[in-house]
């Protein structure tokens, strides 16, 4: 029996026993005393109710009854809680008390993260959240776990709720008097209950916002009321917007921020002008990907009368059009980032300027702020020039037009873009020769019918000219940080929005080391540089083989998590010492933070608030977070209803996941992952080893384990909870 359902088993027993119609007469709040007293002196595995009855000397049913009410009132009241092995301990055990953020990962149990890094993450059951959901910040009580895991504890107050709306589908009681809500998120374990006069006109399977506007004690639902409805679960429009409104993103702009755009002239000053450094004359293109609107960065290059290149990284200077505290200012800072989802992108400034003011388009002046180097044939940059500039872009490459250049060596612009990829190819090399790591995992993209329809998925590839434009583009990045870093020698340092990635937490590379033991691979923790090196050597040795993807996936997981910050404190992926993001303001707004400041200190500015700054940071950071999940949703749901209609059909798959409750497997041919249920698990019954992470057949002693090779077939699948259920095919 697992550790939420013993308890469950509990707590219902006391629950029955109490209600029964011979209640005990005994004093209960002299009785919960008493109890409390007893349990002041610890006990190895805590107490069970038995322990507490012969302590307690209970006999007859009248005063266990009593005892049982009095455990009861006592766990409700959070003096006692249960361990993970389904016994209780007093409350005045718990030595620790934390703020931190709830991360629902399982309808059975959560990790509160502290917001102190130093301090471990908590593991709380469902019945001990207090309900509390993902993302609130709490206060919990917490202790060692018995097993040595993660510390145990229990919610001891909310100190602020992340959301009070939830999107979900919506069902209708029978009687029409009520209905509830299932949030589409799986981080929301409970439904919401909506009263009739609450509904305000939705129906059955109408996919809904739902303002919770109780919060109830003692396990009860939620209560909401709709406040939107999207329309019907399912379709495609409303399950985009679902997934938006599910993040708290935004999926159209406001009056007043799309009249503001459109009031700005297209016209550019000839004063203006006058005051930027002119790249008009020099050989200038975009390469972006084919269905791109938005081109936000251009390369130029010439090569210079001593023999080595100018290469210019030009980025649409987007604060030139967009000033600080303007009504499109705020519009973008709250929004923080472009949102892309499998069919549509939802961008963080309107469309005017998106893509036509500040789109570098061919055969059209373009405001830019660029970053220029002077490289000789080494790739070693000799100078660099920081500044606003006006280019004229020449030509509009796709990646596939910029890769059949470097292949052949025919076409306009060939020899120019050969010269750049030559020099990326170096830069690329030396970051390796650093410790960056090259961490490459398989993306996909649909071909979308017209009504959003997916007819096929295919994997992303990455060629040379994918990688060209990141070399000249981390370039770019790499320099403004070191040029800002730079301009001040002593601490205080100026104030600067840097892109920080730091070095995996220790416990976490040790379980990802022992786990990719057991598949024969090793890992060097012993250094940086070391680690760095055998990351890449992993990344080659797993690369074509079956197991490729869910390791690389698990290794990035191991690391921490990129995000913005005013401390320079280097990234550790790239093995850069200082690095920020500079070259998409159309999409970032730390990029336009960025761009502000360079502009700043380059006439010499005083270095800004940094308290500001580092609030604006953690804005950004956030915002990018939730537009990922964003994004991984909508690739989800289409993934899903890609495989709907395909239940004939076998499909190669291979472990990616061992649990209590099933087999997660990976379809090789489209990437999706789906799970096999333990009750699917035919002819035997299926132990969970969790050192070896696998599967174990009671009886044939038949192993199911991370990164074998199976074969499968589609069992069902749900859009509403995006999830693929599957059967072996032996």
């Amino acid at each position: 029996m697992t550790m939420t359902r013993k308890k469950k088993k509990i707590k219902a027993k006391l629950v029955t026993k109490r209600k029964r119609k011979n209640k005990a007469t005994v004093d209960i709040k002299q009785l919960k005393e008493q109890i409390l007293k007893v349990m002041e002196e610890p006990l190895k595995h805590g107490y069970s109710i038995r322990t507490i009855m012969r302590k307690l000397h209970a006999e007859g049913k009248k005063s266990k009854r009593a005892v049982m009410q009095a455990v009861e009132e006592l766990l409700d009241e959070g003096h006692l809680y249960f361990t993970s092995d389904g016994r209780m301990r007093s409350a005045l055990e718990r030595q620790n008390v934390l703020v931190g953020v709830v991360d629902q990962s399982s309808p059975y149990y959560a990790f509160v993260v502290p917001k102190d890094p130093a301090l471990p993450d908590v593991w709380v059951s469902v019945e001990d959240l207090n309900t509390a959901f993902d993302g609130d910040v709490v206060k919990v009580a917490y202790f060692d776990s018995e097993k040595g895991l993660n510390p145990e504890g229990k919610v001891l107050e909310i100190l602020e709720r992340k959301h009070n709306r939830i999107v979900g589908r919506l069902t209708i009681d029978r009687s029409g008097e009520f209905g509830f809500v299932e949030p589409d998120s799986r981080r929301y374990y409970m439904d919401i209950f909506v009263p009739k006069e609450s509904l305000h006109g939705a129906q059955t399977d109408d996919k809904v916002i739902v303002e919770i506007v109780k919060w109830p004690k003692n396990g009860k639902k939620p209560v909401g009321k709709v406040v939107s409805i999207l329309g019907k679960a399912g379709d495609h429009n409303t399950e985009m917007h679902a997934i938006m409104a599910e993040y708290n993103l935004p999926y159209e702009f406001p009056k007043r921020v799309e009249q503001a755009a459109e009031k700005i002239s297209a016209k550019i000053p000839k004063a203006e002008i006058a005051r930027r450094r002119d790249f008009r004359g020099i050989p200038t293109f975009t390469i972006d990907p084919e269905d791109a609107k938005d081109f936000d960065d251009a390369l130029s290059i010439r090569k210079l009368e001593n023999g080595n290149w100018e290469v210019g990284v030009h980025i649409a200077d987007v604060t030139y059009y967009v000033k600080p505290g303007s009504v499109l200012d705020k519009e973008a800072f709250q929004r923080a980032t472009s949102v892309y989802l499998v069919d549509r992108v939802v961008p963080m400034l309107p469309e005017r300027l998106s893509n036509d003011l500040c789109s570098l388009r061919p055969h059209e002046d373009r405001l830019t702020f660029s970053a220029v180097f002077e490289v000789d044939k080494n790739a070693r940059v000799l100078n660099s020039w920081f500044g606003r500039t006006i280019i004229h872009s020449q030509r509009r490459f796709t990646y596939e037009e910029a890769q059949e250049r470097i292949e052949t060596g025919k076409g306009d612009f060939a020899g120019k873009i050969r010269t750049l990829n030559r020099l990326a190819k170096i830069l690329r090399k030396r970051r390796f020769e650093h410790g960056a790591i090259s961490f490459e995992t398989v993306e996909v993209r649909f071909r979308l019918a017209q009504d959003g329809t997916p007819l096929e998925v295919v994997p992303k590839i990455r060629k040379d000219a994918h990688k060209m434009i990141e070399e000249w583009m981390l370039l770019a990045n790499r320099k403004v940080a070191e040029f800002v870093y730079n301009l001040k020698k002593k601490e205080p340092r100026l104030t600067m929005v840097y892109r920080v990635h730091e070095p995996p937490v220790e416990d976490r590379l040790e379980t990802f080391a022992k786990f990719i033991a057991k598949f024969g691979y090793k890992l060097d923790t012993s250094d940086p540089r070391r680690l760095a090196q055998s990351y890449n050597a992993l990344t080659e040795a797993v690369e074509g083989k079956p197991e490729q993807n869910f390791i690389e996936s698990l290794a990035i997981r191991t690391m921490s998590k990129a995000r913005y910050t005013t401390e320079p404190l280097g990234h550790f992926g790239l093995a850069f010492d200082h690095y920020t993001h500079f070259t998409s303001p159309i999409r970032r707004y730390p990029d336009m933070m960025v761009h502000r400041l360079l502009w700043h200190y380059l006439h010499k500015g005083q270095s800004v608030n940094k308290e500001e700054y580092e609030s604006y940071c953690e804005h950004a950071s956030e915002m990018e977070r939730r537009a990922e999940e964003a994004e991984r949703a909508s690739i989800k749901y289409k993934q899903v209803e890609f495989m709907q209609n395909r239940t004939d059909e076998v499909f190669d798959g291979i472990v990616t996941g061992v649990t209590e409750h099933g087999v997660y497997v990976e379809i090789v041919q489209t990437k999706c992952e789906g799970r096999v249920a333990m009750s699917d698990l035919q002819g035997d019954y299926y132990e969970l080893d969790h050192e070896n992470y696998r599967l174990v057949g009671r009886k044939t002693k038949r192993i199911i384990a991370f990164g074998d090779k199976v074969k499968v077939k589609v069992k069902a699948t749900s859009l509403a909870a995006r999830t693929i259920d599957l059967l072996l095919v032996e």
